[in-house]
């Protein structure tokens, strides 16, 4: 697996503003109007997803790349809200960046007894104690933010641990999301950091699965 967003030598300042002022508006409005339907549906293919797996053991590929796609829009959305990464996010489940990169490959088969469990009792062993964990890396993804804004108007640069730390809380809470919809049977580990992301060597075309 693979989860990251570019950092860049240099950052704008007006486009952080802009962000900033009024990227509510111009971001993640539009952005969630659309994304609210694909996610409704994304709810009901996992419903579906986790009866093919109990019946076939394996995750049907078509949904899978689907609920890829969706996660990779959603990164594209959030490492600008939290100026991570310049630049308008694409719309499209099939839409190219060159900034981030999401990649996560379907197993050959999945376990059916994991599944079961996660269906459950996922609530008791994976989300409340990753959430008591997160809610503390929130507080200070806070006060990170914050700083990181201040150095970007004046630097124009990001700092790299402050970007590191951004990131790697996103990918952590995108561990749990993906291993909580079925789509790996790899426990969710307690860490932000993870495999590094090549953005040089890795093509467009790489990132997407049509």
């Amino acid at each position: 697996m693979k989860y990251g967003v570019k950092h860049q030598e240099s950052y704008s300042r007006g486009e952080l503003l802009l962000r900033t002022i009024f990227g509510g508006f111009y971001i993640a409005l539009p952005h969630a109007l659309v994304l609210i339907f694909l996610l409704i549906w994304s709810s009901l293919l996992n419903f579906i997803s986790f009866w093919a797996i109990l019946i076939t053991g394996k995750y049907p590929e078509k949904m899978f790349n689907y609920q890829l796609n969706l996660q990779r829009w959603s990164l594209r959305v959030n490492a600008r809200l939290q100026n991570l990464s310049d630049g308008y996010p694409a719309f499209g489940l099939s839409a190219s960046d060159s900034n981030i990169i999401i990649e996560l490959e379907r197993p050959e088969k999945s376990n059916r007894g994991t599944v079961l469990l996660r269906a459950m009792f996922g609530f008791l062993y994976v989300m409340l104690p990753h959430a008591f964990c997160l809610i503390f890396l929130l507080i200070g993804a806070s006060f990170v933010r914050l700083i990181a804004f201040w150095a970007v108007l004046i630097t124009g640069k990001y700092p790299k641990g402050m970007h590191d730390y951004m990131v790697g809380l996103l990918r952590w809470q995108y561990r749990i999301s993906i291993y909580m919809g079925y789509m790996t049977d790899v426990y969710p580990p307690f860490s932000l950091k993870g495999d590094e992301a090549d953005f040089g060597s890795i093509q467009t075309s790489e990132l997407l699965d049509n």
